[in-house]
């Protein structure tokens, strides 16, 4: 079964997402932050990485990036609602330029999350 890994701080925003991703039929496994989730790739590598760019720790950006210093390639699909101080447009586009393979604007529908997955998953970007 394919595993999707999702980090998120947010823990309503992290269920939800969970849920959604689950009812498509994929194995999850959901953390709070980038430290978490380098710790369990190292155990078991997903077959996609769902991330939160914004969160205490080790945000997105910087999980994205000690993921490439360390080899270690995998689809990423990367999430952002913003903040006042910081533009959702900037979180993302900061994203991309790290090498995420999608990046999805919150908030999202759950057929906009479906497509994602699938094209992430099918390595066409």
């Amino acid at each position: 079964m394919t595993q999707v890994m999702i980090v998120d701080d947010d823990e309503l925003f992290r269920s939800m997402l969970e849920q959604m991703v689950k009812r498509e039929g994929y194995e999850v496994r959901a953390v709070t932050n980038g430290n978490q989730a380098l710790a369990e790739i190292e155990r078991q590598r997903p077959d996609l990485l769902i991330t939160d760019i914004l969160m205490p720790e080790k945000d997105g950006i910087e999980l994205v990036m000690e993921l490439a210093q360390r080899q270690i390639k995998l689809p990423i699909i990367a999430i952002s609602g913003g903040r006042r101080s910081i533009s959702q447009e900037f979180n993302l586009e900061s994203a991309r330029l790290m090498g995420v393979t999608l990046t999805l604007p919150k908030p999202f529908q759950r057929e906009d999350l479906r497509a994602a997955i699938t094209q992430a998953l099918s390595g066409s970007t």
